[in-house]
C-alpha cells in the first residue's frame, strides 16, 4: 500500500511538471505555475496589469508561458494593497 502512495505521488509529480510544459496555459495552469491566487490573477487580467491573449473570439483568457516568464522577471508590484488601490481606482473610473 505505501509503494502504492509513492506511485500516485511521483505521477503527480510528473504531472505538475509536464503542465509547465506547455506554452499556453489557462487561469489553472497559471495558479499551479506562479504560485498566485486565481482571485489575483481575475484582478491582474481585469486591471491589465498581466500579459493575456487577445483574441476576441474566445472569451476565456490565455496566458502565453513565454510572456509570463519575462513579465515575473520584470519585478511587478503584485501586492494586494496595490492591486486594491487599482482595482478601485479603475471602478471609480468605470462609474464616470
Amino acid at each position: 500500500m505505501n509503494e502504492q502512495q509513492e506511485i500516485v505521488g511521483l505521477l503527480e509529480d510528473i504531472k505538475v511538471l509536464l503542465s509547465h510544459t506547455k506554452k499556453v496555459m489557462n487561469v489553472e495552469d497559471l495558479v499551479q505555475y506562479t504560485g498566485l491566487s486565481k482571485s489575483k490573477i481575475y484582478k491582474l487580467t481585469h486591471l491589465k496589469l498581466i500579459p493575456t491573449s487577445n483574441n476576441p473570439n474566445i472569451r476565456q483568457k490565455f496566458f502565453n508561458k513565454d510572456t509570463i516568464d519575462a513579465w515575473l522577471m520584470g519585478e511587478p508590484d503584485l501586492s494586494d494593497a496595490y492591486l486594491e488601490d487599482q482595482f478601485n481606482k479603475t471602478l471609480i473610473k468605470n462609474r464616470k
